[in-house]
């Protein structure tokens, strides 16, 4: 028991860090505040959809529009009808004579909304992808909620995101919902060649080296094993079996470092800028709702980025 409480505890030292480009990072961290609003010609013209050709009534915003008031709401934690009169006095400032959705248009469009994830990326370049969840409570009895009950109080956040910090793919599922199960969701439309996938204890399933191959069998799959993890008796062995083994010979630390395991502080660190930016919460009371709100929340977060980010180099 000692040797296994020494082997699985914590190192005694952590590097430290030095940011080189704290002038411009510190001006990146202000602007990502500034809400002056400029909007291109082009977003103009796309603010009221062109006519569809069809019969039925012609819908008087575009999803751009309805993307755009949603964005605002959720960067300055608005409610619906503060969001709405926030927007129409931005444009009265900007003598911009466009029409502003009401709370009931962003409620009802808010749930057929599909925004995209698009992060820039370098071409050409296989993409290391880390995955977790993280909780966020929604509208209802509250994080403290407990037992057998048709409502709880909180759901699951689901985000694949890079070495850079930049969210590829995000889904909302429920609180029971296993996260080795939504990989498979995640992994859906991306079409980049994928390097590794790090994830942690909850996604030791043989489901995900499945999905995984099934975009590249040659990709690195760093999951760390459950306590409990056994060899899994083959004749040749797994990426898997050659963990477990690291882990039993040398120590888990001297696997997470050799591994590339610690790049899952990068997750980590997306989601406190999740709540500390968008809040802890979901405002949408229904599930398809809840589903663009967060994906326009981590749009927001990969806008961040390339507002600008810090440059760290170690010392000491």
């Amino acid at each position: 028991m000692k040797e296994a409480h020494k082997r699985n505890r914590n190192p005694k030292y952590k590097k430290k860090y030095r940011v080189t480009n704290w002038p411009e990072y510190d001006r990146a961290l202000r602007n990502r505040g500034d809400i002056t609003l400029w909007l291109s010609h082009s977003a103009i013209k796309a603010w009221t959809p062109k006519p569809k050709g069809s019969q039925g009534r012609q819908q008087k915003y575009s999803d751009l529009a309805i993307e755009t008031v949603l964005t605002l709401r959720l960067l300055f934690h608005l409610p619906l009808r503060q969001a709405e009169g926030f927007v129409h006095s931005l444009f009265q400032l900007m003598k911009l004579r466009l029409p502003v959705p009401d709370h009931t248009t962003l409620s009802r469009r808010g749930c057929s909304l599909k925004p995209i994830l698009q992060p820039q990326t370098k071409p050409g370049q296989p993409t290391h992808l880390i995955v977790d969840s993280t909780g966020l409570s929604i509208h209802g009895e509250g994080p403290w909620s407990s037992g057998k009950k048709r409502r709880r109080g909180w759901r699951k956040l689901h985000i694949m995101v890079d070495r850079e910090g930049r969210v590829h793919r995000s889904c909302v599922s429920k609180w029971y919902t296993k996260d080795g199960s939504r990989v498979r969701h995640l992994l859906e439309g991306f079409n980049d060649e994928i390097a590794s996938l790090t994830g942690d204890k909850g996604y030791d399933q043989n489901s995900v080296v499945r999905n995984v191959g099934k975009k590249n069998p040659a990709a690195q799959v760093v999951i760390h094993p459950r306590v409990n993890a056994v060899l899994s008796g083959k004749d040749e062995w797994t990426q898997r079996d050659w963990h477990v083994h690291k882990i039993r010979s040398d120590g888990v630390e001297a696997w997470r470092r050799e591994s590339g395991y610690y790049r899952q502080s990068t997750v980590e660190n997306i989601f406190y800028r999740y709540k500390t930016s968008m809040g802890k919460n979901l405002r949408a009371r229904r599930e398809d709702s809840r589903q663009v709100e967060a994906t326009i929340a981590c749009k927001i977060l990969n806008r961040f980025i390339e507002l600008g980010r810090a440059e760290s180099v170690a010392v000491g």
